[in-house]
């Protein structure tokens, strides 16, 4: 165990500011999600049930936009690609205070699908700016900073609502997030190897291209040169998914399998305060839950070696059931000492093998499907959790996304296997 290795990374200003600015850029998203709840419940009178719609749509949003963005990363540099979300950032949140409901559900699918990519353009830098050897450190780092960052941007985006008011509230986010999208552009931090502030920036011309094939790529797209319309198309997509396989496929289900238990957690906690008559003292089992990843997540990074992330994401799950049995806050917050130890080291180690497993030319691609995979497990874990809450109490959101996930994490881990053994056995001639 290496503790020296973050005082390495610290040392590197390019890094620091990186990773300042990414934990800064992330304080507008972690209260905007408050934020939109509190409008929607208080501003327009409505319920939680049409909140959780707003924030479904910005989640379909961001879902269905973050590869699409991170393949633009990889086409046009990260300038040209941020460009688009600086605008939207303003326009959008300026106008969507003062909407009705549904048309606010088409502006939230908007501002997601248009979001500054900060997670994936943060990951994506970091896993060229520094040797292969302390990818593993940095993204611990960052992911530190991310708990930091929903420390603070929940309480921020309470504290806008009353003493502003939800619709100055929705604009200033807006707006900073417009603002951290600039710190981005102006930083401008390398996304490729070659680039100039890379590890690595000698490397030939050919390999720092922008629009390098691959040969499995470039074959997949001519194959279909002569077909129809449908069919040029299914070339490129299948040309363009040719770094998609099993493994990659496992670790994505393994940020799924996160993003589902953090979700259902956050809805769990919640219930189990309100049945106690303690939702006042939310924060201090938030503050033991993200401390005790804070702390998870130093401990990985110090580590002289890897840890598969379904192995973790199994443990997370199962450890996070017994916080269905909580009966206040204190033992509430206890009990999530053990999941919180093992959801920045989840987080990291799924983001380090996506860099080891796919090639620079697609690693923005990459990341943004690991981010949609994350948000869609959030997508999920908050209303099965929330189901099984209402029809057989806390300890029912807590079960049902513990045994989903966990069963996620083992789905991935017979894949593995199968492609090992299939990898070992011997070609037939």
């Amino acid at each position: 165990m290496n503790f020296a290795g973050y005082r390495e990374l610290l040392s590197i200003a390019p890094v620091r500011r990186l990773l300042l600015v990414a934990m800064l850029a992330r304080i507008p998203h972690a209260a905007a999600g408050v934020l939109v709840t509190l409008h929607v419940v208080e501003t327009l009178n409505l319920g939680y049930g049409a909140a959780g719609g707003v924030a479904a749509a910005v989640t379909i949003g961001i879902a269905l936009g973050a590869p699409w963005r991170g393949r633009r990363v990889d086409l046009v540099g990260l300038r040209r690609a941020l460009v688009p979300s600086v605008i939207s950032e303003v326009v959008v949140w300026s106008v969507a205070p003062f909407l009705g409901y549904e048309l606010l559900l088409v502006a939230a699918v908007i501002g997601g699908l248009f979001s500054v990519p900060i997670f994936s353009v943060v990951r994506q830098a970091l896993g060229v700016m520094v040797a292969p050897a302390q990818r593993r450190t940095a993204y611990a780092l960052d992911s530190v900073g991310a708990e930091l960052t929903f420390m603070v941007g929940p309480a921020l985006g309470v504290l806008l609502s009353t003493t502003l008011h939800s619709v100055a509230g929705l604009i200033l986010i807006g707006a900073a997030s417009a603002v951290a999208g600039l710190f981005l552009m102006w930083f401008n931090p390398p996304t490729r190897t070659g680039q100039r502030g890379s590890y690595q920036q000698d490397v030939n011309d050919e390999l720092a291209s922008m629009e390098e094939l691959s040969p499995a790529e470039a074959a997949g797209s001519q194959s279909f040169a002569g077909a129809n319309v449908l069919g040029r198309l299914w070339g490129r997509t299948k040309g363009s998914l040719v770094w998609l396989n099993v493994a990659v496929i496992a670790v994505l289900g393994a940020s799924l399998g996160a993003g589902l238990v953090l979700s259902g957690t956050d809805v769990g906690i919640v219930a189990v305060l309100r049945n106690s008559d303690q939702i006042g003292s939310m924060g201090i089992v938030l503050v033991f839950w993200c401390a005790a990843s804070v702390v998870g997540g130093l401990i990985y990074g110090a580590l002289s070696r890897p840890v598969n992330p379904l192995w973790m994401l199994a443990a997370m799950a199962l450890l996070t059931i017994p916080m269905g049995f909580a009966t206040d806050a204190w033992s509430l917050a206890l009990l999530s000492i053990a999941p919180g130890l093992l959801c920045a080291p989840v987080l990291t180690s799924s983001a380090e093998r996506i860099a080891e497993l796919v090639a620079e030319q697609r690693r923005g691609e990459a990341m943004g499907w690991y981010g949609s995979s994350l948000t869609l497990g959030s997508a999920i874990g908050a209303p099965f959790g929330g189901m099984m809450i209402d029809i057989v109490g806390p300890w029912g959101g807590f079960t049902t996304v513990g045994i989903l996930a966990a069963a996620l994490a083992l789905a991935g881990l017979v894949a593995q296997a199968f492609r090992r053994r299939s990898l070992s056995r011997p070609a037939l001639t």
